[in-house]
């Protein structure tokens, strides 16, 4: 299938524009996982919809032992598309220093896509709700938070990188989940932010699933001559390349 090419201009480096190429998708699940779908079925639906690039990136850890049978379906699966098809795999960020729960076997991978679903404080990883409490009861501060989550994703990117290319999904969203202010992301947290993802060469996912980060975070990231992404971060096929927040962004 000859797609017509589709993109998003926003922001870009002083004096640019820079858009993002909505034939691409970033971010996209398995009935490996956290998906309901065979990769052969998210391929097919990826192709029907006209995308050019396709990366899986099904969650994983330690305990993960379905690897290289993922990897295999994905090289399989390029047998019968013109699309690019990436192995990634979705790895969570479980400490302040930014350690991240790794499947025991890497070398099957492409990517690694960092997420940041707790915010790690004081050697604990607070959920969305323990966050919310923290903040109601006045033991933290928006800022803190959204301070403490930026060190966090940092980190978290910079000990991945080491391993293969990194890519940030749905960047800060846990602010928006624990009722967090957009405002508290400060430009000079997205300029913390932003100056890691140049340094790691990681790339950050506009996640459409999770509607994160925000168009003004977006549009900082741009400006900062960060790579931006679509990812729909689809968990049924039908979802794959599919686009309505990004549009909006």
């Amino acid at each position: 299938m000859v797609a017509e090419r589709e993109s998003v201009v926003g922001g870009g480096a002083v004096g640019t524009a820079c858009a993002l190429d909505l034939t691409v998708d970033a971010h996209v699940h398995t009935g490996f996982s956290a998906g309901r779908d065979a990769v052969g079925v998210v391929v097919s639906a990826a192709d029907r919809a006209g995308l050019t690039a396709l990366t899986f990136a099904d969650q994983a850890g330690p305990d993960t032992t379905w690897l290289t049978a993922y990897a295999d379906a994905v090289r399989r699966a390029r047998h019968r598309t013109e699309m690019t098809l990436r192995v990634a795999a979705e790895v969570e960020v479980v400490r302040a220093d930014g350690w991240l729960a790794l499947p025991p076997d890497l070398a099957q991978l492409d990517a690694l896509s960092v997420a940041v679903s707790g915010l790690p404080a004081g050697g604990e990883l607070l959920g969305p709700r323990e966050v919310r409490a923290r903040l109601d009861a006045g033991v933290l501060t928006p800022g803190q938070v959204a301070e403490a989550l930026v060190a966090a994703t940092v980190k978290g990117l910079e000990r991945a990188s080491r391993y293969v290319p990194a890519q940030l999904a749905r960047p800060l969203a846990l602010l928006g989940q624990a009722g967090v202010d957009d405002s508290a992301v400060t430009p000079a947290l997205v300029a913390e932010l932003a100056a890691a993802c140049r340094i790691t060469g990681a790339v950050v996912e506009v996640s459409e699933a999770w509607r994160s980060p925000s168009a003004r975070v977006v549009e900082m990231l741009l400006d900062a001559a960060v790579t931006v992404v679509p990812a729909s971060d689809a968990r049924y096929a039908a979802e794959v390349g599919r686009w309505q927040y990004l549009r909006r962004v």
